[in-house]
């Protein structure tokens, strides 16, 4: 799977880029990403979906710890990649989105309702 974050920090200083951005603008650039683009108001970058994750948090971490008191920020798999192969056990799209297992999301016991939660009567409680 591959990625595009996008991003920008806070406090925004219009007449110098401030510490905390210089530190971001460093760690995507030198990150092994395919495709960086920073800029004045916002940053891009692409790549495999492991390398992209871990510049977000070093990204995170470090523009925090460099002054940012707000980052912004949004991932996008990128079309004609495959949602299921990034990292853990179900980093892709839920393949049995809509159905019911008639088992309680919270503990596993069987519910017997076959009922979605919050989907019963209203004031049932289901």
């Amino acid at each position: 799977m591959r990625l595009r974050v996008e991003f920008t920090t806070e406090p925004f200083d219009l007449d110098e880029a401030p510490q905390h951005a210089l530190v971001a603008r460093e760690i995507v650039q030198s990150a092994p990403l395919d495709s960086v683009d920073v800029g004045p108001f916002g940053n891009t970058a692409e790549g495999p979906a492991d390398e992209v994750l871990a510049a977000v948090q070093v990204l995170l971490r470090d523009s925090l710890g460099a002054g940012a008191t707000r980052i912004s920020l949004q991932l996008n798999v990128l079309p004609g990649t495959d949602a299921d192969t990034g990292t853990g056990t179900d980093a892709g799209t839920d393949t049995d989105a809509g159905t019911d297992t008639g088992r309680d999301a919270d503990t596993g016991t069987d519910t017997g309702t076959g009922t979605l939660p919050g989907a019963g009567a209203a004031g049932s409680g289901t």
